[in-house]
């Protein structure tokens, strides 16, 4: 159903109902959003926001990685962002600003062409800046906040606020966010340095991801994050893990971290999936793995 409007307001963008997730996750599974708003603009989806009922769910999707949705799907409103927020700009010598939806992909190859250095990890991020910024995503040794020097965000009520990175907590693919407050965009500071060079080791970042992880196939990145002083991966594969199926959900041969979806999977088999590794591992090691991946939506009855 339409959510209800605390003011009349006819979005530019468009609005589509009961829309299939699968079309929007990297895993290809979920079921259905009761609302999908592509907005037309920044303007746009500030203007959306502030008209809908504060009691309204709201979720917000980039490139759908890093995110399971069940398959009886999403109450409420999802916002892709993927379409709108994606103005990058330099801002003066050494500075980048980004909107929330331009893809890591994108971060490291326009810092690397504006001769600026730092941003390079960026292109083992499959994801967009808004996600990034929102889990402190990582690739390659740096993390997305190593860089941030200032974020701009949105609340339910539609009001901007301007925040510097003193204002969370941020820990291993963690940051601490207000409910019912999401990143519109942000600036990240880099070092002057070789274009040509940080070009070279985005190719290389490539290569070695393309070669260490099931890129051919839909997966969500890096289901679990790393325990201290070891690696999620190495404790999946020494519990055997490695080729395990669930319906059509299997642990990667090539990364034990990662779960791809075999051609037919569902919700249900990754989610379950997902639950039999942490009981495995446990039991195996003693270790309780903390999913990197966020599970949201209803549940099939």
């Amino acid at each position: 159903m339409m959510a209800a409007r605390r003011t009349k307001f006819t979005p530019r963008g468009e609005i589509r109902f009961d829309e299939p997730m699968s079309k929007h996750t990297s895993w290809r599974v979920g079921g259905p959003a009761d609302q999908f708003f592509v907005p037309a603009d920044k303007q746009d989806l500030i203007e959306f926001i502030r008209a809908l009922e504060p009691a309204t769910p709201v979720t917000w999707v980039g490139l759908g990685s890093n995110l399971l949705v069940r398959d009886a799907g999403i109450r409420g409103v999802v916002i892709a962002t993927h379409k709108c927020l994606k103005r990058i700009d330099a801002v003066g010598s050494n500075r980048i600003y980004i909107e929330s939806g331009v893809p890591g992909a994108k971060i490291a190859r326009f810092g690397a062409s504006r001769n600026l250095t730092g941003a390079e990890f960026f292109a083992g991020i499959p994801g967009t800046f808004g996600g990034a910024l929102a889990m402190n995503a990582g690739a390659f040794g740096a993390e997305t906040w190593d860089v941030v020097c200032k974020v701009e965000t949105l609340d339910h009520s539609g009001k901007i606020q301007k925040r510097s990175p003193m204002e969370f907590s941020i820990g291993y693919r963690s940051v601490s966010v207000s409910s019912g407050e999401w990143f519109l965009s942000g600036e990240i500071l880099l070092r002057s340095g070789d274009g040509s060079r940080g070009r070279q080791k985005i190719r290389e970042f490539l290569a070695r991801r393309a070669s260490t992880q099931p890129v051919q196939v839909p997966n969500a990145g890096s289901v679990f994050r790393n325990p201290e002083r070891d690696h999620a991966a190495r404790l999946i594969e020494s519990a055997g893990l490695k080729g395990t199926r669930q319906g059509g959900a299997t642990v990667s041969e090539l990364h034990a971290n990662f779960i791809v979806n075999s051609g037919n999977a569902t919700a249900a088999d990754i989610e379950a999936l997902i639950d039999r590794v942490r009981r495995s591992v446990r039991h195996t090691h003693g270790i309780e793995l903390e999913r990197e991946v966020r599970i949201i939506g209803d549940a099939q009855h």
